[in-house]
């Protein structure tokens, strides 16, 4: 069954919802211990106190587990930055730090990362809806940073290349390919398309019709839900 084909879920009742903390946390405990390898549905299940069955009906695959397990944890990174916000002066700053507060927790806990980037890259069709709203919570975090609540269409193309670059600064980290100070001086530089894209910035003039610049088209776009 394609994700378009499958029928939405009803909301889960407060059991269910426990039941399914049980089953993210023992994945994230197994990730943490020993990988994307560790993370075996029977052990996971065992770890949870849930059937085999049980654990199916709610993650397909260990696939669909792990990518739920990233979201749960972007979730989590999402309300401990809105209670403490980024210090910065501008939005490129704000983002930068959050970016780089989000890399050191997941340098705590390099095997889950790991893990969790790997059920990403390896995710297909079947896992569109995880793997959309963990590209939606990354979104969310970033346009919080910066305090926008209605982004342009060339903010939100900055977003992508910023959420983009965050990934591939992941994988080359996990790869041992790029250090924590490399990582930095990338998220930092790719931050500054924030200002470059800002109305009154060089690409944001040019978008509204200003100097050499075709007006846009209305922006259609508001902010994506979380």
């Amino acid at each position: 069954m394609t994700a378009e084909e499958r029928p939405a879920s009803p909301p889960l009742t407060e059991r269910q919802e426990a039941r399914r903390r049980r089953i993210l946390h023992a994945s994230a405990q197994l990730a943490g211990r020993g990988g994307f390898d560790a993370v075996q549905m029977r052990e996971v299940a065992d770890a949870a106190r849930v059937a085999l069955g049980t654990l199916y009906r709610y993650f397909p695959s260990k696939i669909h587990l792990l990518v739920a397990t990233m979201q749960d944890q972007l979730q989590h990174m999402h309300t401990t930055l809105r209670k403490r916000p980024p210090a910065g002066d501008t939005s490129a700053e704000r983002v930068a730090e959050t970016l780089m507060r989000a890399f050191r927790a997941l340098q705590r806990e390099p095997q889950l990362a790991d893990a969790m980037v790997r059920a990403l890259t390896f995710a297909d069709r079947s896992v569109s809806p995880e793997v959309d709203t963990v590209s939606r919570l990354t979104t969310a975090i970033i346009l919080d940073s910066m305090g926008l609540e209605h982004p342009t269409p060339q903010q939100l193309s900055a977003v992508r290349v910023i959420e983009h670059t965050w990934h591939s600064a992941l994988i080359t980290w996990l790869s041992g390919r790029a250090s924590i100070a490399q990582v930095k001086i990338d998220i930092e530089t790719v931050c500054r398309l924030i200002d470059l894209t800002a109305p009154g910035g060089p690409v944001g003039e040019s978008a509204r019709g200003g100097p050499g610049g075709q007006a846009a088209p209305a922006a259609g776009e508001g902010r994506r839900a979380v």
